[in-house]
């Protein structure tokens, strides 16, 4: 195949193109190298997964950016898939300025499928979507404390299903703008025939992830619970998100396209045998490396929600997924990859 991915010097896209590099196929990988920018943080280490990719054979690198179609359609025309990983993805930037979420996040995508329609071959188009679509609905469910952890009611023990409401509630800059590609997905996948995938993620961890405060939280945790760094949680600690490992998400990606089918929407996250307290993180991060971080708390985040679960029941059924790698197994390669990387963090 010959395989597209936005944003693939992320940690996300630059998983994908690994993978299938490594299977043998021809992989085109286009970024703009903005995270740094974006996110205030001028660091080498947000060039690392472009020079990775840069020494892999069937890679190659475009610097370029989607938000200019007419460098999407010639790059898009031949290929078999495209996989949009291309976002800015934190939350707390889209608070204090919102335009680059729109013109990369909404625009972007529209570019997008706009190249992969214009197509003389037509791609499937895999869209990494996001769990915060469902906006603050989410808090309108409702939590039960149990002591060291918040828990949904027994009408969500399996978590927030792919029909829950995104209507009507508030959802962040970054919530509207990852809800419209979303939307957009849907719309040119029953408007326009395109084979189309739509994920939505939750809490996506992994090696070649160079977490920060506000982006990125289970990987940041790792890095400074390993250089000793401070660690500052906003709300209790009590609140549980469901986590997947960074390669159980792309063999859900890779189940789609050899699935046959034309069009999905699914959640895709650790669902509830991998939801985890925060703080049950850090203390795991705390036996597994002997070490220990100062901790702070802050006030809550904006349109924080004390637990997301997704329910992972439709990915199962129609994709014959489920995660395999456990949250003790994938924090244990985590930390394993920091430690043998840790020099760039300590740069």
């Amino acid at each position: 195949m010959i395989v597209v991915v936005t944003g693939g010097a992320g940690f996300v896209g630059s998983h994908i193109a690994e993978h299938y590099a490594k299977s043998g196929h021809s992989v085109r990988v286009i970024d703009n190298l903005s995270r740094a920018r974006l996110l205030g943080r001028e660091n080498v280490t947000f060039d690392f997964n472009w020079r990775f990719l840069s020494e892999m054979d069937g890679v190659q690198l475009i610097r370029g950016d989607v938000r200019d179609l007419d460098t999407l359609i010639p790059l898009v025309d031949d290929a078999d898939v495209v996989f949009h990983t291309a976002a800015q993805t934190a939350v707390t930037t889209s608070l204090v300025d919102p335009v680059p979420d729109f013109s990369t996040n909404a625009l972007g995508t529209f570019n997008v499928l706009e190249a992969a329609r214009r197509a003389s071959k037509k791609p499937a188009v895999i869209y990494c979507s996001t769990n915060k679509v469902y906006g603050d609905n989410v808090n309108r469910i409702g939590t039960i404390d149990r002591g060291d952890r918040y828990e949904f009611p027994e009408s969500f023990r399996l978590g927030v299903p792919e029909t829950f409401s995104t209507d009507l509630c508030e959802h962040t800059p970054y919530g509207c703008s990852k809800l419209t590609g979303d939307m957009y997905m849907q719309d040119y996948a029953g408007t326009f025939g395109l084979r189309t995938g739509v994920f939505r993620m939750s809490c996506i961890y992994g090696t070649r992830q160079f977490g920060l405060e506000d982006q990125g939280w289970l990987a940041w945790f790792a890095i400074a619970t390993i250089l000793g760094k401070p660690i500052r949680i906003d709300g209790d600690g009590k609140q549980v998100r469901d986590v997947l490992f960074v390669t159980d998400l792309v063999d859900a990606y890779d189940k789609f396209l050899k699935s046959g089918l034309d069009h999905v929407v699914v959640n895709v996250g650790g669902g509830p045998g991998n939801a985890v307290p925060i703080m049950h993180v850090i203390e795991l991060l705390q036996e597994m490396t002997g070490k220990k971080s100062p901790i702070s708390y802050a006030d809550w985040r904006p349109s924080d929600q004390k637990v997301f679960v997704s329910d992972i029941r439709k990915a199962k059924r129609v994709l014959g997924w489920e995660p395999k790698v456990s949250v003790k197994q994938g924090l244990e390669r985590m930390v394993e990859w920091i430690q043998a990387h840790k020099g760039i963090f300590e740069a």
